[in-house]
């Protein structure tokens, strides 16, 4: 499939400017643990949608929270992986921004606070993932879409590839990712050629975060980086991503190489002068609203089997 490109909105640009002026003001960012209180700050700011009951919650031993529509469309559930390059983020912080995905979508949600790096390192983050999707079965759900954004889009795209390789578990209805980090060692030519774009995400910045993530582990390795998996045979994924961000070609090569798969299916949106994972920014951007509406309506349209 082409990738969609989305041209950016007039009103968004003011937006966007002040957005990288203040950013810019803030200097180099870390992404260790310290920086936990003030990532969680940050994207605890999307504001909740009418209508979603929020509960905290455990599943098969991970806690999280449930966000769940007034109104749900059907029995499909999501699981959703946060971001936060494995280091920072939580299912509290998050809880409010899949609050707006749960409105488009209709489904209720799940928001899992899988293991952090360092005190946690790989593979932990991708057992907890899984040991909740079983979890998940084993209470009675067997329609899950799959969803997340950043390093939980990378996590969710590796979870999407284990599950359809387990005889014993019903295959995920299909995975919707945001800026997903699908490669670990940073070959896209995008973490050069953005570089100068891109206001939130360094080279420098990934590289430690992985290697508090791996270790001394491959960053090649499947498992971490899913766009390196044989991607045959897989469910339908869908993939937003900004115009202006380094990890651009992490879901554009995903998507390349998906499609060129057997039975492979990823359609990718690219929006133009967006930025990592702006969608969290739904009060400020017209494009946000925009991106999170295609992809609630895409996990919609998968939880009734419709095929996209």
């Amino acid at each position: 499939m082409t990738p969609i490109f989305h041209d950016e909105h007039l009103a968004d640009r003011a937006s966007m400017l002040a957005m990288r002026a203040m950013l810019a003001l803030g200097g180099e960012r870390t992404l260790g643990p310290a920086a936990r209180p003030e990532f969680d700050a940050l994207i605890a700011r999307t504001p909740h949608a009418d209508g979603i009951v929020y509960e905290a919650a455990t599943v098969a031993g991970v806690p999280g929270w449930w966000c769940r529509p007034a109104d749900p469309s059907g029995d499909g559930v999501i699981l959703y992986l946060h971001g936060g390059a494995y280091i920072v983020g939580s299912a509290s912080a998050y809880r409010h921004f899949v609050g707006q995905i749960v409105s488009r979508a209709r489904l209720a949600a799940f928001v899992a606070d899988y293991a952090l790096a360092p005190e946690r390192p790989f593979p932990a983050a991708t057992d907890d993932a899984l040991a909740t999707y079983r979890g998940l079965v084993a209470a009675g759900h067997r329609q899950i879409a799959l969803a997340g954004d950043s390093a939980g889009g990378g996590l969710t795209l590796a979870l999407l590839r284990s599950v359809c390789r387990k005889s014993d578990l019903p295959r995920p209805l299909g995975a919707m990712v945001l800026s997903p980090w699908t490669d670990l060692a940073l070959t896209g030519a995008s973490v050069e050629n953005r570089a100068a774009a891109d206001p939130l995400l360094t080279r420098k910045a990934l590289e430690e975060a992985a290697k508090l993530y791996l270790g001394d582990r491959s960053r090649c390795a499947p498992l971490a980086s899913p766009l390196n998996d044989d991607l045959s045979g897989m469910p339908a994924v869908q993939i937003h991503v900004g115009e202006d961000e380094i990890l651009l070609d992490d879901s554009l090569r995903y998507a390349t190489r998906m499609n060129a798969a057997a039975g492979g299916r990823a359609g990718v949106h690219v929006w133009g002068g967006m930025v990592h994972v702006f969608p969290s920014n739904v009060s400020m951007l017209k494009a946000a609203g925009e991106a999170l509406d295609i992809a609630g309506a895409f996990l919609t349209q998968i939880s009734v089997g419709a095929a996209p």
